[in-house]
């Protein structure tokens, strides 16, 4: 079976778990990192979102403002995974010891 190049290109520069440190393809482990940020904290921004809801402390119309705004930034967040050709698993950076990020 034939790999995709660019996923054949993207396994090399950034294997999973793992940032690039390779100082010729700085600016894809800097889009890992940065992108790995904004998706940590939008999981925490649902989950503080979702404690609210399960509290009561939102009306019906913030439930459903906060809903919209979290499919479109979901959305986006895989537009970014794509543009950058990372996936799931690239987010999820190994912290050693500490266990995985997401």
């Amino acid at each position: 079976m034939e790999k995709n190049a660019e996923v054949t290109n993207t396994e090399t520069r950034h294997p999973t778990g793992r940032i690039s440190l390779d100082p010729d393809n700085a600016e894809e482990g800097l889009s890992q990192l940065v992108i790995t940020v904004v998706e940590l904290l939008r999981e925490l921004v649902e989950r503080q979102a979702m404690r609210r809801v399960d509290q009561g402390e939102l009306t019906e119309e913030q439930i459903e403002q906060v809903g919209v705004a979290l499919m479109q930034l979901e959305e986006k967040m895989e537009e970014m995974k794509h543009i950058f050709g990372l996936n799931d698993e690239d987010l999820n950076i190994d912290l050693g010891p500490l266990g995985n990020l997401l």
